[in-house]
């Protein structure tokens, strides 16, 4: 599987569950099942590395601003998100966080920014084909500390003045 057929399936599932993240990992699943575990796990492996991609400080306070607060927990979910969301989306997230007050038409706190489910679909799918646990991808672990420089993610007017745009169109969320 490369990059693009990475793409298509994940809007492809996107657009069929109207945007709801765990239909959306529900049908990724549905049409990981169609595929060969080997394809399957090409798919775990762009998945991780666009995860562990988006592991920049910067974009962890884009997703506080946005969620109001965010745990670990909750940017690790805010992260299977933002894949989920596609690759433009993704890509310009990742290039300046506050390009999301552009990219995205909406964000409803309720139901945008927490995809759990859609970071164990291949996992799933892979286990469903083969009955064993997905193997180890072979990607180089997630780094201990995300890109960039710390700052605090609950200084609620830091976050405000760095990230000009979300707090604009989305800071009363």
């Amino acid at each position: 599987m490369d990059e693009t057929e990475f793409w298509e399936l994940i809007d492809s599932t996107r657009e069929a569950a109207d945007g709801d993240p765990e239909d959306h990992a529900d049908l990724l699943v549905e049409r990981l099942v169609q595929l060969d575990p080997e394809s399957v796990l090409d798919f775990a492996r762009h998945f991780e590395a666009r995860y562990n991609r988006a592991y920049r400080w910067d974009l962890w306070g884009a997703a506080a601003l946005l969620l109001g607060g965010a745990s670990d927990d909750a940017f690790d979910y805010f992260r299977c998100w933002l894949i989920g969301q596609g690759r433009e989306v993704f890509e310009g997230a990742v290039h300046d966080p506050d390009n999301l007050a552009e990219l995205l038409d909406e964000f409803d706190e309720e139901l945008d920014g927490d995809a759990e489910e859609l970071g164990y679909a291949a996992d799933e799918a892979y286990e469903q084909l083969t009955g064993v646990v997905a193997p180890d991808l072979g990607l180089p672990p997630r780094p201990a500390d995300p890109e960039g420089t710390p700052f605090s993610l609950e200084d609620d007017a830091a976050l405000a003045e760095r990230f000009p745009l979300l707090q604009e169109r989305f800071g009363s969320v």
